[in-house]
């Protein structure tokens, strides 16, 4: 049985408790049925569901993310577990549920004909409801305004692959009455869970100074970064490599879901960008080979002007498929208003698909520290952009100086502070930018994050790339 097809029957599946997956998203089931085996994959996100649920100004939730990153398999997981009955209605899959909301969106009639609909009757508090790829039906988006002001007491969530597309077009959704949660690719530390190696997440968890790891760990994370750098975090790929170690049945994997993005293209686009953003997707291995990452429209297509590619820029980064980390000049709160939204950089969403979008061998998975040196360090920017983008959900920016001479990867604001942030691929890390950007700006700690361990040199702050996630604490720490 597949997965969609198992999720349909797992909340008769329950009673048999097979395992607790109280923070897991399902991924496949065994019980005594015969129905498969076991296989759960941890995600963080599970935990704000939680929170939404208990919140006592809970609204209806957009959950909100590209395809492929598992929006369909948490809520099925997190409502089979946390609510006694789900009614979960999919508007991909059924495009007639849009009749259900033509005549009116009073929140008590749609329920009513959705219970006869699925012969399930939906309890105030103790029951979900689950409207998937919702950006189908603009009249269901809409109608989460009148569940909120209405139906405080329904539990309902919204989830959609294009959802970002949706919600860019004006009027098209109910402004102040919903939250808003966001799904990517499963971070490194999440990686660490799906690979079996929960340990070292709990110790990674636990640093809380500059202080040296175990070479031994150190050695371990190091490898295991090197996975992720292949794997990345789309979540079929993290599980079938998680089962098998198979390199090569990962990497089809990897193309597959790609190969979904590109028929998006076609089937959600505007028809004058659809060769337009196949040319900007194919792209992106491109301009991350440079050693000068900006993107340049004309190196897309020699006469493309960046009036002519901009919608479809855009519709690629609502689409959650792209990362622009944009340039700035000048170091002041906030920073959106002193970037140069003409001069950025565009990073994939998930760095297993920019490998395979640039077709990198399938052996450098096992070639020491080559693939993190390959493409101009390519791999070791995009990752981070990636864990940045997932864990602290900002716009990201770099630094580069008047004149274009200096740069840095990026610039990470915490709290009432901005720190600069330089990335490199390998052990023996030198940067004249650093120095330029301490030269004039003089910040308490420069932030550099390489394949060395944790230390504190100077003013220079070292963090792993397989810590990044602890930059906010660990760079606060060193600027004291």
């Amino acid at each position: 049985m597949n997965f969609v097809a198992l999720c349909g029957v797992y909340h008769t599946l329950r009673p048999f408790n097979v395992i607790n997956i109280t923070i897991f998203t399902l991924m496949a089931l065994t019980c005594p049925s015969g129905y498969g085996i076991v296989s759960v994959m941890k995600r963080d996100i599970y935990q704000k569901l939680l929170d939404w649920k208990s919140d006592s100004r809970r609204k209806p939730l957009l959950l909100q993310g590209a395809r492929q990153t598992g929006k369909t398999f948490i809520l099925k997981a997190f409502g089979g577990n946390e609510y006694e009955n789900v009614m979960y209605c999919n508007f991909e899959e059924d495009p007639g549920l849009d009749q259900f909301f033509q005549r009116d969106l009073k929140p008590d009639r749609i329920l009513t004909d959705l219970s006869i609909y699925y012969d399930l009757k939906i309890r105030p508090d103790v029951d979900l409801v689950v409207f998937d790829e919702i950006q189908v039906s603009n009249r269901a988006l809409n109608a989460l305004k009148y569940f909120e002001e209405r139906r405080k007491d329904i539990h309902i969530v919204a989830a959609g692959s294009l959802l970002g597309l949706k919600l860019s077009t004006p009027g098209s959704f109910p402004v102040g009455k919903v939250n808003f949660l966001a799904l990517f690719p499963m971070t490194f530390m999440e990686f660490l869970d799906g690979m079996g190696e929960s340990r070292y997440r709990r110790l990674l968890e636990k640093v809380s100074k500059p202080i040296p790891l175990s070479e031994a760990f150190h050695v371990d994370l190091i490898d295991l970064l090197r996975q992720y750098y292949f794997v990345g975090g789309m979540p079929e790929a993290v599980n079938h490599f998680a089962e098998t170690a198979n390199g090569r049945e990962t990497r089809q994997i990897q193309e597959e879901i790609i190969k979904s993005y590109i028929m998006d293209f076609a089937k959600h686009a505007p028809s004058s960008d659809i060769p337009k953003l196949t040319l900007l997707w194919d792209s992106i291995p491109k301009h991350l080979a440079k050693e000068n990452k900006k993107f340049v429209f004309s190196a897309v297509k020699k006469s493309a002007r960046a009036r002519e590619y901009e919608n479809a820029l855009i519709w690629l980064e609502d689409a959650g498929l792209i990362h622009r980390v944009t340039a700035a000049e000048t170091i002041k709160h906030p920073l959106k208003h002193y970037a140069d939204r003409g001069c950025f950089k565009v990073y994939a969403l998930d760095v297993g698909l920019l490998g395979a979008m640039s077709r990198s061998p399938i052996k450098l998975l096992a070639g020491g520290d080559r693939l993190f040196n390959e493409y101009e360090g390519a791999f070791v920017e995009n990752f981070v952009a990636q864990q940045l983008m997932a864990h602290f959900q900002k716009p990201l920016y770099y630094w580069r100086s008047k004149g274009g001479k200096a740069e840095l990867d990026f610039l990470c604001e915490f709290s009432d502070r901005i720190y600069p942030l330089e990335v490199k691929a390998g052990i023996n890390p030198r940067s004249k930018s650093l120095r330029s950007y301490d030269m004039q700006f003089s910040p308490p700690v420069l932030a550099r994050s390489t394949l060395l361990n944790l230390k504190k040199d100077g003013k220079i702050f070292n963090l792993p790339l397989y810590a990044i996630s602890l930059l906010p604490e660990l760079v606060t720490q060193a600027s004291r």
